[in-house]
């Protein structure tokens, strides 16, 4: 057996499905092993789109998600779908093919410093050599599965692939949190300390929370103690956005109007708060800060209550049995806020725009239904408008923020969950960057919808130049076609009306394949929205 083989095999033990990438001579060894398996290789347009995959795989399962690349030009694609695992929390093994050992310090065609580009963007960069395979791909699977999870990268000399393996006793990192716990139990003392004083506590979740097997604890303390509660973009659905305490997602679209009722607060109670989306110092203030997670925030100038690594699945139980303790807040005023923020989201427009199109689509997607969508205006409007109550159901970036997440991340998402719906969510800027992964839905014959909302701007850009009284240069993408051209053989429908937005995602959320909605939205639609 060579280490290729090996390779192979250990990642199929550990669950890996699929192996995301494109091919060169170096990779083709590794590729011919995964053939041997279960675990499918999936051809993609370009690198950056494996290393988007990757980390979608991982954010949905829990298991690495594996993207591949040869060296040189390949590496360097990849790294940024890479730094969206680092950054957004998600377990992926990025592996990297090598000229031969003995020629990794010479300066040649392709070559260049792999371990010196990944290391900044992963948990670990590590080198595989002919007698460490076993040993190092053991190890890097449990880094990447370590709390807060990332990304791993491994760098694969040719030779080393293909030279024979060393026997070892394989053993599957676990897939749990485990951490040193530290504080833990004095947190729900703090908690319970501060609520007896508080007359206006507030709840916010953020990334970490989405690694909890305590959501229904934390939900029953909501409803013990009363207390309105908010998320970030990345914690949407893991607390249900249809209940009476939701109160709206941090730092997006209607921003001003959710900040008011922040301001409003006396105590914020975070967990799972990864500062990693926004830092404290853009939103708190003066309020204090309980910070409940797996992590300590890195924060300063922020009057915080607690902020130590604790367990946070038993700091969530532990606040669960506290007593009900009475305070200041109005569940009218909630329902207010929220009747405010839903028209705020909303404003009239003379064409479709974004909110129109979200809300016919919320209609019709199930409740279990995937929504994976891009970086940009329309990031801002689906983070506070769409609702969802169940976790997993919302696939985008945050942390890692990089424009041409959206269809890659719904081409993962479907074959994640080949059972449930899934749409994908794009701007026209995002979609010219991965037009080409459509091939790849296509060839995969993948029943999934991209709608590309096409206002003939890089939107978000576009707000910001005008918020600075800046000239528009370099964010207009040109004026629309009249009707979507044919994409790879992908079926493509125009939208520009209510009726034509209504048949195409009747047409396109029933085929057997994938299709493109395009659909021409005003581009002053998110002028009141992403801003304000």
């Amino acid at each position: 057996m060579k280490n290729v083989d090996l390779i192979a095999q250990t990642l199929e033990k550990a669950g890996v499905k699929w192996v995301f990438g494109v091919p060169s001579g170096p990779v083709l060894p590794l590729i011919n092993a995964l053939e041997k398996t279960s675990i499918a290789y999936v051809l993609t347009a370009n690198e950056t789109s494996a290393g988007f995959m990757a980390t979608a795989v991982g954010s949905l399962t829990g298991i690495p998600g594996v993207c591949l690349s040869t060296l040189g030009p390949g590496a360097t694609n990849m790294a940024t779908g890479v730094g969206c695992a680092w950054l957004d929390g998600a377990p992926v093994i990025a592996i990297t093919c090598n000229v031969p050992t003995p020629w990794l310090d010479r300066r040649i065609q392709m070559r260049i410093d792999h371990h010196a580009l990944y290391a900044p963007i992963t948990k670990a960069s590590l080198p595989l050599r002919a007698d460490n395979v076993a040993a190092t791909l053991a190890e890097a699977l449990s880094i990447a599965c370590a709390e807060t999870p990332g990304s791993v990268h491994l760098d694969l000399p040719e030779d080393v692939g293909e030279a024979e393996a060393v026997p070892s006793t394989y053993t599957a990192p676990t897939l749990a949190n485990v951490i040193e716990t530290k504080a833990g139990d004095d947190v729900v003392a703090v908690v319970k300390t501060a609520l007896a004083i508080s007359s206006r506590p507030l709840l916010m979740t953020g990334l970490g929370f989405t690694r909890t097997n305590a959501a229904a604890a934390l939900l029953s303390f909501v409803e013990r103690q009363n207390i309105p509660f908010i998320s970030t973009m990345h914690a949407k659905g893991w607390l249900p956005e249809s209940h009476p305490n939701w109160t709206g997602v941090l730092g997006r679209a209607r921003r001003t109007n959710v900040q008011r009722f922040i301001n409003e607060a006396d105590l914020i109670i975070a967990v799972g708060y990864d500062p990693i989306e926004i830092n404290y110092e853009e939103w708190v203030g003066d309020i204090p800060v309980i910070h409940i997670a797996t992590g300590k925030a890195d924060v300063a100038g922020v009057q915080m209550l607690f902020n130590d690594v604790c367990d946070m699945d038993a700091a969530i139980q532990g606040m669960a049995e506290l007593p009900p303790m009475p305070n200041g807040w109005s569940m009218e005023a909630w329902a207010t806020h929220r009747a405010e923020l839903d028209s705020a989201l909303r404003p009239e427009t003379a064409m479709l725009s974004a909110h129109r199109v979200l809300d016919a689509l919320r209609e019709r997607l199930p409740a279990d239904g995937v929504l994976a969508y891009d970086v940009g205006a329309h990031t801002h409007q689906i983070a506070s408008q769409w609702r969802t109550d169940v976790p997993r159901t919302c696939v985008s970036t945050n942390g890692w923020s990089s424009m041409g997440f959206g269809i890659p991340g719904a081409i993962a998402a479907k074959l994640a969950h080949p059972d449930k719906q899934v749409v994908g969510v794009v701007g026209d800027g995002c979609f010219q960057m991965t037009v080409g992964e459509l091939n790849v839905a296509r060839r995969l014959n993948l029943p999934l919808p991209i709608i590309a909302l096409n206002d003939g701007w890089l939107g978000l850009i576009k707000l910001k130049q005008q918020g600075k009284g800046f000239g528009l240069v370099g964010s207009r993408l040109g004026d629309p076609p009249t009707s979507p051209p044919d994409y790879f053989g992908v079926p493509c429908r125009a939208v520009t009306d209510e009726a034509s937005l209504q048949d195409a995602l009747a047409w396109g959320m029933n085929l057997d394949g994938p299709s493109v909605i395009e659909v021409f939205i005003d581009p002053e639609s998110y002028a009141s929205t992403v801003y304000d």
